[in-house]
């Protein structure tokens, strides 16, 4: 494609009636998933610098109150050769000079304004205002005039007649662009050209490579594309570096010429196989100092590097899940206060332990996916994080940060947030790292948004699937192994314990701080039971928000609190040291149909679940070693109780 700018600029002067800037375009709404919206301005004089003013952002929304919701500095940037600025995200062709994150710009009735000022006068929430106004265009797509919007900015004496412009309905293909008189016109986007179809010819090179993933220790081509042949030997630089990936993880040409009377020119990179544990890593393909006659057509195009050296966890994912190898991080005498307590005595002394306000800690919404990163991690592949409800690994670099989840992961709620009445709180999207937090306590319900002994790793759209439904409503994608279900039973469970205004009851209810089923939630508890993964996610959690999950420590504490125990005293199982003593072997495994027990004292109760939970025999009182349990073919999960504790050892049941 052609990109064609202006070369009139100078004519255009009688229509820059208020200094040096003005908005000559704006798209608010794409089509789709509407990534490529952008603002575009004009200055008087081209290579113009901008330093000084600044691009602001207006909610004309009821909710918004005709206030600022995001600023952007101009200080460093210049206008073009033909004296146009292109605001907008990277996935706008041609590529932007000032980036921003997809999907910032609002559809409207909103406004967008040029200040001569510094980004620090517009706060967020900052009212709209007429003092050191340069340009304003107050927009929507086919949405009632903002009368108040109007008002706000025709008290300025160059904008008494201004008016709100309409650029289409919901998904439109069009933009709003200034005309030569200073009128404005709905029609088909020219980002990065004067809106006439006039101007000078700038020529539009792209960056092309075979496919956008290869793994350590292979070589790639990069391939620079004009849309002319040079008329001269054109020399340009290239970069790959972005976070960890960084010059010492490639090698290759990085200064490139285009010769005269060609339009191409490649290079070859070579990845470095180091020994390095760094996670998959995303390399940002990106000419720097574009000469002035070129265009982008694209740029900082990522590159995702596979990383070889991941890690195996010694423990199994909830799919294959292992038990008894990770143990409880839980200090000495952390649960010792619930001892002889019950019913509400003993809800209270728990919540006392998990909402302590002179230990317990609250980090942001923000710090969340560092925490679940690290807590939700694959246990077969320490590049990816698990993924509830869909039972996946997904590489820890495909985090959602659009309206796109497609391929993505993102935060789920497992007591969502409409119900919870729980929402995002000033400074969550900050992230200081776990040294820096806010007091909590069982007051603080707001801190429940951040809480991330309840927030998992999920599929963005498996999660908009989930939507609020309650558990028994929802129980998972089609196909699922239920491998999830006791886990999130036993985090909204922690929930209701840990912040007061937050209850687990029967059924499907409305009521705000209510989740169902109980029945189905307490069924779930039981017949998953905490893993390995569980017990080591519980463990990383404690070491930020200085709480745990007690009925992953004690699973039968639910029976005390919602179950068939209720009424009776806790009593806090034997003791590390006591259940290291008590070695409970089960052989052969795989077996074929009998079992030996190798440990187990009189009395003993043993049941027997499928891996998806559902209970399959029961045995009371057991007396002997040796059990001929007589099963089908495949793997089983056994709770084994003996002197008070619970073993849990999974099988597999195998024939000749």
């Amino acid at each position: 494609m052609r990109y064609v700018l202006a070369c009139l600029v100078y004519l255009m002067v009688s229509t820059l009636c208020l200094g040096q800037v003005l908005i000559n375009e704006l798209d608010c709404d794409t089509p789709g998933i509407d990534n490529m919206e952008f603002i575009e301005l004009l200055t008087e004089t081209p290579n113009y610098p901008l330093d000084g003013y600044v691009v602001v952002l207006f909610n004309g929304s009821t909710n918004g109150n005709n206030s600022s919701y995001f600023t952007i500095d101009l200080d460093g940037y210049t206008s073009d050769v033909n004296g146009l600025l292109l605001i907008g995200s990277n996935t706008v062709s041609p590529t932007p000079q000032v980036l921003i994150p997809e999907n910032t710009i609002q559809n409207g009735a909103d406004a967008v304004a040029v200040y001569q000022a510094d980004a620090d006068d517009f706060p967020e929430g900052t009212v709209a205002n007429i003092d050191d106004l340069v340009d304003v265009l107050i927009y929507g797509t086919a949405d009632a005039d903002d009368a108040d919007m109007i008002a706000i900015f025709s008290a300025h004496p160059n904008f008494t007649s201004i008016q709100q412009f309409d650029e289409g309905s919901g998904n439109n293909t069009q933009s709003i662009q200034r005309n030569n008189d200073g009128s404005y016109t709905a029609k088909l986007p020219t980002p990065g050209g004067l809106n006439d179809g006039g101007g000078v010819q700038l020529n539009g090179i792209e960056i092309s490579m075979v496919q956008d993933q290869y793994d350590e220790g292979e070589s790639f081509d990069i391939v620079f594309t004009l849309e002319e042949n040079v008329n001269e030997n054109t020399s340009f630089e290239i970069d790959l570096a972005e976070g960890t990936f960084t010059s010492e993880d490639y090698n290759g040409n990085t200064s490139l010429s285009i010769l005269a009377g060609e339009n191409s020119v490649s290079t070859t990179i070579n990845l470095i196989d180091d020994s390095l544990d760094e996670g998959d890593e995303a390399a940002i393909i990106r000419i720097i100092d574009l000469p002035a006659d070129w265009l982008a057509l694209n740029n900082n195009v990522a590159v995702r590097i596979i990383d070889n050296d991941f890690m195996v966890a010694p423990f199994g994912t909830p799919k294959n899940p292992s038990y008894g190898m990770v143990q409880s991080t839980q200090p000495s005498g952390y649960y010792s206060s619930l001892d002889g307590k019950s019913e509400a005595a003993l809800e209270q002394a728990i919540q006392d332990i998990i909402a302590d306000p002179l230990v317990v800690r609250a980090q942001t919404y923000q710090e969340v996916i560092e925490i679940i990163s690290e807590a939700d991690q694959n246990p077969s592949n320490s590049n990816q994080v698990w993924l509830v409800y869909s039972e996946e690994g997904r590489a820890k670099l495909d985090f959602q940060t659009t309206s796109d989840s497609n391929g993505k992961w993102n935060r789920e709620h497992t007591f969502p947030r409409s119900r919870a009445g729980y929402q995002s709180i000033e400074g969550d999207e900050e992230n200081n790292g776990i040294d820096i937090f806010w007091e909590t306590s069982a007051d603080s319900l707001r801190h429940g948004n951040s809480d991330a002994h309840a927030i998992r790793a999920a599929d963005g759209s498996e999660n908009s699937a989930r939507g609020n439904q309650h558990y028994g409503e929802y129980i998972g994608p089609e196909g699922t192994e239920g491998s999830f279900r006791g886990d999130v039973a036993r985090s909204v469970l922690y929930l209701a314990i840990r912040y007061k205004g937050l209850q687990i009851v029967d059924g499907f209810p409305d009521n705000d701080g209510e989740l169902g089923d109980l029945e189905t939630i307490l069924s779930w508890h039981r017949n998953d039971p905490p893993d390995d993964f569980e017990m080591n996610r519980n463990n990383v959690v404690y070491t930020w928000q200085k709480n745990r999950n007690p009925f992953i420590d004690f699973p039968d504490l639910v029976e005390f609190i919602w179950g068939d125990k209720q009424g009776d005293t806790w009593s806090q199982p034997v003791s590390t040291e006591e259940k290291s003593k008590l070695d409970i072997q089960v052989y052969p495994n795989p077996s074929q149909g009998t079992i030996h027990l190798k440990g187990i004292k009189d009395g003993a109760s043993i049941d027997i679940y499928s891996i998806h939970g559902e209970p399959i025999k029961s045995y009371t009182d057991m007396h002997k070693s040796k059990l001929d349990v007589q099963l089908e073919t495949g793997v089983y999960v056994l709770h084994i109780r003996s002197r008070d504790d619970l073993h849990i050892k999974k099988i597999m049941v195998r024939y000749p």
